[in-house]
């Protein structure tokens, strides 16, 4: 389906007035557009099929349309016998765009891709009574004005080993949530680059089911390396000295932790 140029030009004016408020619409810097795809799955053979479509169709579709990395990742079982059983599955698919424009013309791309076409039979004209998936979630972000584009890790570890850490802050409020969003933008994304956090991705929800949320993606070697990290962050003088600060009290009403490791085939 074709999107009209009105679209883009509205779509276009929002995203520009989700830059700080200090901040001119000129000097703003250019911000990728993410899209979060979470796939809820309820066996295994759900699972298979699934991965057979990313790996095989998907994602080289997305390579093709200009996509030059893609995320996808799978939430990981806790390591607490008295933790309760996960009762889905949940794959996430990270799709990392330069513009909202290269964004909202993928679905086009892949309508006019033979090779996806051909590829994605399966996923594509599943039977209503043997769905690859129970739903999907689709969510929309804009990069962070204090990191514009996303970082690919590097790290070393199997990808069965990694540990990757996505988080949803909400805020009571659209004007709570920007004060969130400065607090990042003025010091905390520094202080996680400093503790080398590898901080995938921040990005500000234009359109999701959890709003108003920020969300954000960090990538470590193993568990132990993840639960480190976060107590050298906990007794770090300047994130103390910042927590501290008056003016960003009560901005994080909800939070929402997912621990993630990624597919053989993810590219991130």
């Amino acid at each position: 389906m074709k999107h009209p140029k009105s679209i883009l030009f509205i779509l276009s004016l929002i995203l520009l007035g989700l830059g700080s408020p200090l901040q001119s619409v000129g000097a703003a810097p250019k911000r990728d557009f993410y899209q979060l795809k979470i796939y809820h799955l309820q066996n295994k053979e759900q699972e298979q099929r699934l991965d057979n479509y990313l790996q095989q169709a998907y994602v080289p579709a997305l390579h093709r349309a200009g996509i030059g990395k893609v995320g996808v990742f799978k939430q990981m079982a806790s390591a607490d016998a008295n933790a309760p059983a996960l009762t889905e599955q949940l794959v996430f698919v990270f799709i990392p765009c330069t513009s909202a424009e290269q964004y909202l013309k993928l679905d086009t791309d892949l309508e006019k891709d033979k090779q996806y076409q051909t590829a994605a039979q399966d996923y594509v004209n599943t039977a209503f009574d043997k769905p690859v998936y129970s739903r999907v979630e689709g969510i929309s972000m804009l990069a962070f004005t204090s990191m514009p584009g996303f970082h690919l890790p590097a790290l070393k570890s199997g990808p069965t080993e990694r540990v990757y850490e996505l988080r949803s802050y909400e805020s009571a409020s659209e004007k709570i949530h920007a004060n969130k969003v400065a607090q990042f933008n003025n010091g905390e994304i520094g202080i996680f680059k400093r503790l080398n956090f590898n901080t995938v991705f921040c990005g500000q929800v234009v359109s999701g089911s959890k709003m108003p949320n920020l969300m954000y993606l960090s990538a470590f070697e193993n568990k132990a390396e993840q639960e480190a990290h976060w107590k050298t962050f906990g007794a770090d003088p300047e994130w103390a000295k910042m927590k501290a600060m008056p003016e960003y009290a009560n901005n994080m009403q909800h939070m929402d932790v997912y621990l993630l490791h990624p597919t053989t085939y993810s590219d991130i």
